[in-house]
């Protein structure tokens, strides 16, 4: 090879590199679980619209055949994964779903579990590489195979675990993947919290968690469960029927419990945590409180720092996410009040006017909030500490009951689930 020849071939290399780096670069980040990767409801999407035309962004498109269901979606390598209650023949029951995002073709569905008559699952998947898992109402987490839905393994919440929920909603936790294990919460007295090896079902250890004060109801809450690693602990954060607590995420012993945040009908929202501080919300009138988690021996010990009223703020189900040292969510029973207030101090910065009815399910992205009401109104508002900025709103066409599932960004996208139907609007710059 002449040394012009050779200079042609590496420029020639360098530059198909140099594509290959620029298209990985640019690939849009995967949205594989409830929450997003980072389970805090904080999309990494950049270049987004920062205000809205009149009658909101550009409808897309919508799919429909996802059953009924309050499940939100998960976004990996170009698929959708969902689930919904659906008769495909033999009756209805709830299925996993996975659909081709790029013509929406349904790729496969798995039946997992009896159908729910009010309103189907509220399970987001998770998805782990080749491998994803799903919790259906009636408690069965199942291990599928991400390419086929192929059923890996599964265990009986109820069954298996003595799996019990606080109240009548039934399971509706998304599972966490950490390391080999997924945990997951039945809720039982022997095994209120469960980490199994995520390739074969095997149980690796069960917590049963100790009574931890009289407020609140025993079982499983509504709330999908955090890790956190605090003062050199790794930990596995949730909120149950009685409360928030904390588990060691080596062998599963009981760290600490706040009762304080429980109440009897349904604990919901996800906590969040910053350093060695950790915020629980819950509503039914109950409130919201920031804790300080410190080493305590063998244990840790959680120091309440401030406790809000419902009066100041507390979150249904719709979620409160944490930007800087402020908190930004819904307040209020079956309410979706903008509240913006201090992380440290529990201080409410500004209380507004909610644009629609009812509870919010909260997204961050690119300097703004997605907050989407359950009357199917969805708006923008600027993640501003000072003052509620609303830089646009529309109403969804479509609606099929209360509009809980939470709203996910992707490759700048916005996507809304209305029941059996999705929707999907360009929300990037013109």
């Amino acid at each position: 090879m002449t040394v012009r020849r050779h200079l042609l071939f590496v420029w020639t290399c360098l530059a198909v590199l140099g594509v290959a780096a620029s298209t990985f670069a640019a690939a849009p980040a995967d949205w594989p679980r409830f929450r997003g990767p980072n389970v805090d409801g904080i999309s990494p999407e950049k270049d987004l619209l920062q205000s809205w035309p009149e009658g909101g962004p550009k409808l897309l498109w919508q799919l429909k055949g996802l059953g009924r269901g309050y499940s939100t979606i998960s976004i990996v390598d170009g698929r959708m994964f969902t689930m919904g209650d659906l008769d495909q023949g033999s009756g209805e029951a709830q299925y996993a779903l996975c659909f081709n995002l790029a013509d929406r073709k349904l790729l496969w569905s798995t039946r997992v579990g009896q159908p729910h008559g009010d309103g189907g699952p509220r399970c987001t998947p998770t998805v782990d590489g080749e491998l994803t898992y799903v919790v259906s109402t009636d408690g069965q987490i199942a291990c599928l195979e991400t390419a086929t839905g192929k059923v890996r393994w599964t265990k009986d919440f109820q069954k298996d675990f003595g799996g019990v929920m606080m109240s009548v909603w039934k399971f509706s936790e998304s599972p966490l993947i950490d390391g080999d294990k997924v945990l997951c919460t039945p809720g039982g007295r022997n095994a209120t919290i469960v980490a199994l090896n995520k390739k074969t079902g095997d149980v690796i250890w069960k917590c049963a968690v100790p009574e931890i004060g009289d407020r609140g109801k025993d079982g499983a809450g509504y709330s999908s469960m955090i890790a956190a690693d605090i003062d050199g602990v790794r930990q596995y954060i949730q909120i149950l029927g009685r409360g928030a607590v904390g588990v060691a995420a080596d062998d599963g012993r009981f760290l600490w419990g706040y009762n304080k945040i429980a109440n009897k009908v349904a604990n919901i929202p996800t906590p969040i945590v910053r350093g060695n501080h950790v915020f629980v919300t819950t509503s039914y009138e109950t409130g919201s409180a920031l804790l300080k988690v410190t080493r305590d021996g063998n244990k840790m010990k959680a120091e309440e720092i401030w406790f809000n009223g419902p009066d100041k703020f507390e979150n249904h189900h719709g979620g409160v996410v944490l930007i800087g040292d402020n908190l930004y969510g819904g307040s209020g029973r079956n309410n979706g009040t903008p509240v913006c207030l201090d992380f440290m101090t529990g201080k409410i910065l500004w209380k507004g006017t909610a644009p629609g009815k009812k509870s919010a399910a909260v997204l961050f992205a690119d300097g703004n909030f997605i907050f989407r009401y359950e009357n199917g109104l969805t708006a923008l508002i600027e993640a501003n500490p000072k003052e509620l900025k609303v830089k646009g709103q529309f109403q969804e066409p479509v609606n099929a009951g209360p509009a809980w599932n939470y709203p996910v960004i992707h490759d700048g996208k916005l996507y809304l689930r209305a029941g059996d139907t999705l929707m999907c609007y360009d929300v990037r710059k013109q």
